[in-house]
C-alpha cells in the first residue's frame, strides 16, 4: 500500500507570510491618503511622505510576494485554490502600480497630480479586493467544514 502525503505549506512561511502580508496595504492606503491631503493642501511635506510611504510598502511587500509565489505556483500548487492564484495576480498588479507610483512620487511638487493620486488608488483597490476575496472564500470555507 503506498501512501503519499499531500504536500503541506510551511509552517514557518505561513507565519512570515500572515505577519509581513497586511503591512504593505497600510503603507500605501497611508500613502494615498497622504495624496489626497496633498491635493487639497500643495503642502510638499504630504508628497515627500507619500512617497517614503509607497517605497517603504514596496520594500515590505517582497517577502510575503516571495512566499506566496513559492506557495502558490512552486511548492503547494496542488493545494492553491483558485482564489490564491486571484490574489497572487492581484498583489503582483498592485505591486507593479506601486512601482510606477514611487517613480512618478519621484517628479517634483505638483507634477505628481494627478497620476500619482490615481496610482495610489488603484493599488489600494487591487490589494482590497485580493483581501476580500481571500476572506469571502476562507469564511465560505469554514462554513463549509463545519457542515
Amino acid at each position: 500500500m503506498n501512501h503519499s502525503r499531500a504536500p503541506r505549506r510551511s509552517v514557518t512561511a505561513n507565519a512570515v507570510y500572515g505577519l509581513l502580508n497586511p503591512l504593505p496595504f497600510g503603507f500605501f492606503v497611508a500613502a494615498l491618503i497622504f495624496d489626497i491631503i496633498y491635493v487639497r493642501t500643495a503642502g510638499v511635506l504630504w508628497n515627500k511622505g507619500a512617497a517614503w510611504l509607497i517605497v517603504f510598502g514596496l520594500l515590505i511587500a517582497i517577502i510575503p510576494r516571495f512566499v506566496n509565489l513559492a506557495q502558490v505556483w512552486i511548492t503547494s500548487r496542488h493545494l492553491a485554490r483558485r482564489a490564491d492564484k486571484l490574489d497572487f495576480w492581484l498583489n503582483l498588479l498592485a505591486v507593479v502600480a506601486a512601482i510606477f507610483n514611487a517613480f512618478v512620487h519621484s517628479r517634483d511638487a505638483y507634477a505628481v497630480v494627478p497620476t500619482g493620486v490615481w496610482l495610489s488608488a488603484c493599488t489600494v483597490i487591487l490589494l482590497s479586493i485580493g483581501h476580500i476575496m481571500m476572506a469571502v472564500h476562507s469564511s465560505a470555507a469554514k462554513e463549509f467544514s463545519h457542515e
